[in-house]
């Protein structure tokens, strides 16, 4: 009964010291207090498997000093913008990064300096699906739980964004051989044809 009665204690003991870790950061919690930048153009179409993308960030040296204090690593991410969320529920944004599915994918992960400008390229995966994106970073302190953030589009999500064309399965070669059949096919019926109304004004002669 006594070690029961511990363990119910140290549970919520735990709880009170890290909610988040147990409940997820709202996003609406965050200071941006990061500045990313990301090279495709708006508007521009990046090809998954065949391009890449550069990503910028760095520490926004207007905030007060010490507010990055608990910063140690930031994740780089490759998120829907909300016109490729409409109808899809599995790509929907909340506000509890735990339950948040706007950002999926993941770029580069990268420790934290608040003194350096932090740059990556990244070659656009091959399974990433055709959609309208923007690009996040999260900062997350030593126990793994987002503690701030930076994205390339603004508030609302509707600037700077870019679209990815997924790769559709065909190629080139694919495409020749299926000519190439079809050309055989047509011959050959017209061949089939042909030696048909020939049989046929053998028999009428015999």
């Amino acid at each position: 009964m006594a070690f029961g009665c511990f363990l119910v204690a140290s549970s919520l003991l735990l709880l009170s010291f890290f909610p988040e870790a147990c409940y997820g950061v709202t996003f609406s919690s965050l200071q941006r207090t990061l500045l990313v930048t990301a090279s495709p153009t708006t508007g521009q179409v990046l090809k998954a498997g065949q391009d890449q993308l550069t990503v910028t960030w760095s520490y926004d040296q207007t905030f007060p000093a010490g507010t990055d204090s608990s910063y140690k690593t930031v994740t780089v991410k490759l998120c829907y913008a909300p016109i490729s969320q409409v109808d899809r529920a599995w790509r929907k944004t909340v506000d509890n990064l735990m339950k948040d599915k706007t950002c999926q994918f993941k770029v580069v992960v990268q420790p934290y300096s608040p003194s350096s400008n932090f740059s990556t390229t990244w070659t656009v995966e091959k399974d990433i699906p055709t959609a309208i994106y923007f690009v996040r970073a999260y900062a997350y302190d030593s126990n793994g739980v987002e503690a701030a953030y930076g994205q390339t589009t603004d508030a609302h999500k509707t600037t700077n964004l870019f679209e990815i064309q997924a790769i559709t399965g065909r190629h080139a070669s694919l495409d020749i051989a299926s000519a190439c059949f079809s050309a055989f096919s047509i011959v050959s019926l017209i061949g089939f044809f042909y030696m048909e109304k020939r049989k046929a004004k053998l028999s009428q002669q015999t």
